[in-house]
């Protein structure tokens, strides 16, 4: 990781607010005198006279100068220049990945569950070490391995299902979405990704409203699209990539099709500060630099306290 990935501006809008400070800096230091407006509005008679008897004393440019420069100090301090903090990896406890993996009769008996299997894999590969959690359904969803870090038992695992794992017949791709969600509540997740591994079968109304459900939660749900295998039984439904195409919209994540997966490990293989970040908690993953940059503006702002002699 280069250290650009490292620093973030965590309110970024406020940098609109420096071309302001710098174009009032700029009227005042040089579009006024140093009386400011009085010059203009006092007849220039009385002003010579008041002048001579010592009644005027002239301000002082610098004072507009430290304004400036405490203003902008502010305004850089407001945008919230941060570091990554060095110990956001331990935070990888809150994060993790939950691969739903169809097993219908249409994913099982298609012939192309050798590549599904291994693509789950790839997931998990991805996740680097966060947790990872393996759900699968087909008329009902069950929890095929729960969140662990271990891979290699991942890998007995995703690569010992097969058209028998779900012994009920159907496609209910918002039960193991449903199942993919109480498995990161209860395991106290705040960033998370479920994937979604599937031909589109089934996917209706109570799926989309599962979608809604993990990105309220501040997770994403992704997509990976498995086209039509060379065995689809008979009767079978056709592989639907626009149902999955809305649904993942609904969900905030990522497609891909099974046999160009990149946008999706690539967004599962983020690193935890990003993910943190992504679900809203920035604190954890970043130290605000701001607070230091309000101290350097009182330098430049106790010069407007200043008395003169």
């Amino acid at each position: 990781m280069s250290a650009l990935d490292a620093f973030a501006l965590l309110r970024p809008w406020w940098l609109a607010a420096i071309p302001l400070v710098v174009l009032l800096a700029l009227r005042a230091a040089w579009r006024s005198a140093p009386l400011g407006d009085w010059a203009r509005a006092v007849d220039p008679g009385l002003m010579a006279l008041l002048a001579k008897r010592g009644a005027v004393l002239g301000g002082r440019r610098q004072a507009n100068l430290a304004a400036a420069l405490a203003a902008g100090f502010i305004a850089v301090a407001l945008t919230g220049p941060a570091i990554e903090r060095p110990d956001a990896v331990t935070f990888r406890n809150l994060d993790a990945t939950v691969i739903v993996l169809d097993l219908s009769r249409s994913i099982a008996e298609g012939g192309r569950l050798k590549d599904v299997r291994q693509i789950a894999d790839g997931v998990a590969q991805a996740a680097g070490t966060r947790s990872v959690a393996v759900v699968v359904y087909a008329g009902d969803a069950y929890l095929a391995a729960p969140p662990t870090t271990d891979r290699d038992a991942l890998s007995l695992t995703l690569f010992a299902l097969d058209g028998d794992t779900v012994p009920d017949r159907g496609s209910h791709p918002e039960r193991g979405l449903a199942m993919a969600r109480r498995t990161l509540d209860e395991a106290g997740i705040i960033a998370a990704d479920v994937v979604l591994i599937t031909d589109g079968d089934g996917i209706g109304d109570a799926a989309t409203r599962e979608a809604s459900a993990i990105a309220a939660k501040g997770w994403h749900l992704s997509g990976l699209f498995v086209p039509a295998g060379p065995g689809l039984p008979a009767g079978s439904p056709k592989p639907d990539r626009t149902a999955l195409e809305r649904l993942v919209n609904v969900g905030g994540g990522r497609l891909a099709d099974l046999d160009a997966p990149g946008p999706v490990l690539d967004s599962v293989g983020a690193s935890t500060t990003q993910h943190l970040t992504a679900g809203g908690y920035t604190v954890l993953a970043f130290a605000d630099l701001g607070r230091w940059l309000i101290l350097l503006a009182l330098v430049p702002a106790l010069v407007l306290f200043r008395r003169s002699a």
